[in-house]
């Protein structure tokens, strides 16, 4: 097996090769840049590490799929970002902000392409498994971004309605990208399987921590505005938990904090906070982290791996979980 660092290292020299000084520069500028500002590259080192624990080969037909995942997130986020509004990412101005709407949807066009086209690099008596993996995973992605804005105009959803889509908007990929290593790795069918439902449980836990960070995180160190989400009053696990908790004046000013769409961030930001803070929306964040790691943990039971391999998985998910951005 491979070390944390070494797939590190393996991926970011995959995404370095990569070729975008294509013409038109218009649309391969953006993706170069998007690609440039960094992140947490999840998704292609949950598919190296996931196919490391079972086999410690790694050449094309292995990277180019697991960068794949990365350049079909990278396109999500463009899109996504048009859809928000967003105007920075990772501390840099987002790509329809740095050039326009219509190149930012071109550009990550070609990026859902491109993903496609990597993918085909994998192992031949893999690559139909692998497709159908990632082809089922990338619709229900856009289920989850759908579901996303459906809630925008609801007043309020469930904790089951939240878990439902960002299960299907950021931990489905996750899932895939862990299954899809294992795939390719050579485990058994039953234990992907059981790597899938690890990193889904693993992904959940993720999102419950970016929402965490968005409210109470450091903004130099989350690489974006903190309070973005209370601003836009998007359903994150604690706006969702702190409707189902307040009662009394405690609803009655977080509704009204939620109805007022020209209150000022230095005056809506702290106020929501304050009420989060109250409610012990933040603890209880921690908690449901906590939870869903431990429940990531147990789904392994079924993989039938080694000491070695569940610490390799183990150690992966502390540091994504123990993250401040």
């Amino acid at each position: 097996m491979y070390t944390i660092a070494e797939i590190d290292s393996v991926v970011e020299k995959g995404l370095r090769s990569l070729d975008w000084k294509q013409e038109p520069g218009e649309l391969y500028e953006p993706i170069e840049y998007l690609i440039s500002i960094g992140g947490k590259r999840l998704r292609p080192r949950m598919a190296i590490l996931c196919h490391t624990l079972f086999n410690d080969k790694i050449d094309n037909s292995i990277l180019y799929p697991a960068l794949a995942l990365e350049i079909f997130h990278g396109f999500t986020l463009i899109h996504d970002d048009i859809m928000d509004g967003a105007s920075m990412r990772r501390s840099q101005p987002t790509v329809h902000k740095k050039w326009n709407n219509n190149i930012a949807i071109l550009s990550g066009d070609v990026m859902c392409i491109k993903s496609y086209q990597l993918l085909s690099h994998a192992p031949e008596a893999k690559l139909r498994e692998v497709l159908e993996i990632f082809t089922d995973t990338a619709a229900k992605v856009c289920e989850g971004q759908q579901f996303d804005m459906n809630y925008e105009s609801l007043p309020v959803i469930t904790g089951e309605d939240y878990i439902k889509m960002i299960g299907l908007k950021t931990a489905v990929l996750i899932a895939c990208a862990a299954k899809i290593g294992a795939v390719t790795g050579g485990a058994t069918p039953s234990a992907a399987n059981a790597i899938y439902d690890y990193a889904y449980k693993l992904g959940l836990a993720f999102q419950i921590k970016d929402d965490l960070l968005d409210s109470f995180g450091d903004s130099v160190v989350f690489g974006k505005a903190i309070g973005g989400d209370i601003m836009s009053n998007k359903k994150t696990w604690l706006l969702v938990e702190s409707l189902r908790r307040a009662q009394g004046n405690d609803l009655k000013e977080l509704e009204r904090l939620i109805s007022e769409t020209n209150s000022k961030p230095e005056v809506k930001i702290p106020a929501v906070l304050a009420l989060y803070e109250k409610l012990g929306v933040r603890d209880a964040a921690d908690k449901a982290i906590c939870d869903l790691h431990k429940e990531a943990q147990a789904a392994l039971d079924k993989a039938s791996l080694n000491e070695a391999q569940r610490t390799q998985l183990y150690d992966f998910a502390k540091s994504l979980l123990n993250r401040e951005k």
